[in-house]
């Protein structure tokens, strides 16, 4: 098998291709010769500079294409619709960079507390200042998360030394957390510093909610840059209603390195900008090509949807009724073929059949089945050659 890492990868990720037997192509294509070339491949990698687009993917399913793999935890550069209508796999690596993000989230919260960016521009200017950057502390204030996934529970962790009060909203409340969960209005409104942490791609800080912060708080985002209507920061930041921003992410963003970058914000003193650098360390970008190089091997070689973002990873995320038929059978050709035929005849659709090598020539397999078997199917299954037993 053929794997595009059209990003580039890691040596460590491209380590597991190789010892798994696929080949590797690094050299970057551009979108044109992308969408030519995409069904060469059973697998495309990319980070966030390469856009999957429908085009890509409707041309790739002509040729090889299986599977999608985005290198980190957001795939807003991948068309997941486009990639279910084609019957593509999407996976990312949620797990590689949490702690490199929670990390940056909370070096933004301390610079833009203390103005060491500013402060440290001076001098590079060889200009001695003090009294412009007197900044504020962290210690006692309280820490607004918007969006209480895994990076925002481990940012919660790296404030415990702070003391820091941590509250939060997200919609789905977790019961284990240290975060107290609030309604975001009341977030905003309680506050000092707000953190955003959401998944999605739309707007989580609006004008309306900007205008519930307090004067003296401080609005911090490495998640999404379409989390956050930068206008309505900017006009917050330019008129004083809010302390200061800090932004690791844009909504647009340049394309390639050394490319220029256009945003209002840099027209304000009291904001932080840093070039999307949440997963850019050493240690998540080993992690990140481990995670997606592991992924994308369990995919094609054993089918395993782990981390798959548009279909669920089991089946119980379909949330649909799913019923068990257990079946042991002699373990050889054309067994599931006749089991199938049985279910078929009687309009039981099979959603999934895990099986396993169960003493010597045998196998048990398990039937997840969207109807309920009636007793006269069962005997139809157990009077088929070579099954020794069925049960439900």
């Amino acid at each position: 098998m053929k794997v595009l890492l059209n990003d580039g990868l890691n040596k460590e990720g491209i380590k597991i291709f190789t010892e798994a037997g696929f080949a590797t192509d690094t050299n970057r294509r551009d979108p044109r010769d992308l969408i030519k070339q995409a069904g060469e491949f059973d697998a495309l990698i990319v980070r966030s500079a390469t856009k999957v687009t429908r085009e890509v993917i409707e041309s790739g399913v002509k040729g090889h294409l299986k599977i999608v793999g985005r290198a980190g935890v957001g795939y807003d550069n991948i068309d997941t619709v486009a990639a279910s209508q084609n019957g593509i796999i999407v996976k990312n690596a949620p797990w590689s960079n949490i702690n490199a993000a929670a990390e940056l989230a909370l070096a933004l919260m301390l610079d833009i507390s203390r103005n060491s960016p500013q402060a440290h521009n001076s001098l590079k200017k060889s200009v001695w200042n003090k009294k412009p950057f007197e900044g504020t502390e962290l210690s006692g204030k309280t820490l607004g998360i918007i969006g209480c996934g895994r990076i925002g529970q481990r940012l919660s962790e790296l404030v415990i030394g702070f003391n820091m009060e941590v509250i939060g909203y997200d919609p789905i409340v977790n019961v284990n957390s240290r975060i107290k969960f609030l309604p975001k209005e009341e977030v905003l409104k309680r506050s000092d510093y707000i953190s955003i942490h959401a998944s999605g791609g739309e707007v989580i800080m609006g004008k309306e909610d900007v205008s519930m912060m307090k004067s003296t708080s401080y609005l911090v985002n490495t998640s999404r840059g379409s989390n956050v209507d930068e206008e309505a920061i900017f006009e917050a930041l330019k008129a004083g209603r809010i302390a200061g921003a800090a932004f690791d992410v844009y909504k647009d963003e340049p394309i390639n390195e050394g490319d220029e970058f256009k945003s209002k914000l840099k027209e304000i003193d009291n904001v932080i900008l840093t070039s999307h650098l949440g997963a850019s360390t050493k240690e998540a970008q080993t992690k990140t090509s481990i995670e997606i190089a592991k992924s994308v091997v369990d995919y094609l070689k054993k089918g395993r949807f782990t981390d798959a973002v548009n279909v669920g990873e089991n089946i119980e995320l379909e949330q649909k009724q799913f019923y068990p038929i257990f079946v042991f059978h002699d373990d050889k050709p054309g067994m599931f073929a006749k089991i199938d035929k049985v279910l078929a005849d009687h309009g039981i659709n099979i959603r999934e059949t895990p099986s396993r090598q169960i003493g010597e020539g045998y196998a048990i397999a398990v039937y997840l089945v969207h109807q309920k078997v009636k007793p006269h199917i069962l005997d139809g299954l157990s009077n088929l050659e070579g099954v020794h037993r069925v049960s439900t």
